[in-house]
């Protein structure tokens, strides 16, 4: 059984140093009464850039992911942060091909570098796929499918287990228009497919990979897509901007993993 992973996304959020760590140590404090040897559950917060330096100092037990890496190490690229300067500063995740950077641009190429960058550099990626609107054709899988397929291009099978697949419907989630609910239905049916994907792809390592739900997962709903959902993390977006409900979100998993 794969160890769950909860990861707050805490996006262009807050805005303030002070409000970052008071939200930070918040949620440190909350789970603070379980022991990072003893917890069933990884917890994992990606804030802005900027606040990644002050906040690696603040607790070890819940790790540090970064929202977004180039694909060079050096160089003139003005306003792109490197996998290696991420690694420096003490962050073990990256969040790779999310639909929010998608939607400025970015494709599966991109996403194909950015992972291998990141790989190279000792980071474990956190990769985003998911349909904008789920038709009647179910064309959807194909598209999936095929992010899969672009995004993990030449990755090795030694290397599978260290990415972390996260479903996000980009229709279920906070941001997009006139969105509406996914179930945990929703959410197991991609889980199997893309565990399809992978098993065809990477054969018995596939089985290595944690495969989590990422559409705007919330206190409400984390133990029925953790429960019937097949999957074994979330990936909360505005829920990980509450502490209270976050830490609901992590003591969900932690209880469910007894």
């Amino acid at each position: 059984m794969l160890k769950k992973i909860i990861i707050g996304n805490w996006k262009m959020n807050p805005v303030s140093l002070k409000d970052a760590e008071k939200l930070f140590g918040d949620v440190a404090k909350s789970i603070s009464g379980i022991k990072k040897t003893a917890r069933k559950t990884e917890v994992v917060i990606c804030p802005p850039f900027i606040y990644l330096e002050r906040l690696k100092k603040m607790s070890k037990t819940i790790s540090l992911g970064a929202q977004d890496a180039f694909w060079e190490d050096v160089g003139a690229y003005t306003g792109e942060m490197s996998p290696f300067m991420l690694y420096n500063l003490g962050v073990k995740y990256v969040i790779l091909g999310h639909s929010e950077r998608r939607a400025l641009g970015e494709n599966n190429s991109d996403v194909n570098k950015k992972i291998k960058a990141a790989l190279s550099a000792g980071l474990r990626p956190i990769l985003c796929v998911g349909e904008s609107v789920r038709d009647e054709n179910h064309s959807y899988f194909n598209l999936v499918k095929t992010q899969l397929g672009e995004c993990l291009n030449g990755i090795s099978k030694n290397l599978i287990s260290k990415i972390i697949i996260a479903y996000e419907p980009i229709w279920a989630i906070s941001s997009t228009a006139n969105r509406k609910d996914a179930t945990s239905v929703d959410s197991r049916e991609m889980a199997i497919f893309i565990r399809k994907i992978l098993s065809d792809k990477f054969g018995m390592e596939a089985k290595k990979v944690r495969v989590i739900y990422g559409g705007s997962a919330n206190e409400k709903d984390a133990e029925d897509f953790l429960k019937n959902g097949g999957v074994d993390g979330l990936l909360p977006g505005r829920a990980s901007l509450d502490a209270k409900k976050f830490t609901e979100v992590i003591k969900i998993a932690e209880n469910l993993s007894k």
